[in-house]
């Protein structure tokens, strides 16, 4: 039932992606371009995305387990850390050079066309890359600690 979920709400997720055009990278950049032709559209899917979030929110994490889970996985660190800021920047610089982040970028590929498969090769890439070097960072600090 898990997996038909994810599956349902995947499926749910790509056709809004769709439906609202937020897989046209001009779409996207055109929300970010604040100085020139802004395109506020993309505010409406956020906002819809947000209401819903808030409005249902409340009701599922105040039941005792998901509907089909033992227990809800829910962040628990709540401090804002280099790490976090830093990520958050790549993340955005990556996002307002491409047009896309990783959701439409995936649902982009059914386009046929090299932007969205670049986008997801770059973003496989500096993902491994990124979880590389924080582990070659982790495993330094690991040895000026026992050192």
């Amino acid at each position: 039932m898990k997996t038909l979920t994810a599956l349902i709400a995947g499926i749910l997720f790509g056709f809004g992606l769709g439906l609202s055009q937020m897989i046209d990278r001009e779409r996207v950049l055109g929300f970010l371009d604040l100085a020139g032709t802004w395109d506020p559209t993309l505010l409406f899917v956020l906002g819809g995305a947000v209401g819903v979030t808030v409005i249902t929110f409340r009701f599922i994490i105040g039941r005792s387990r998901p509907f089909w889970g033992e227990k809800f996985y829910l962040p628990t660190k709540q401090d804002i850390d280099p790490r976090l800021v830093i990520g958050a920047a790549i993340f955005g610089m990556g996002w307002g050079i491409s047009g896309y982040c990783p959701g439409p970028g995936l649902t982009a590929l059914v386009l046929g066309i090299a932007n969205p498969v670049l986008f997801m090769v770059a973003f496989l890439v500096g993902s491994l890359g990124g979880q590389w070097l924080l582990n070659q960072f982790q495993s330094k600090q690991q040895l000026t600690i026992n050192n």
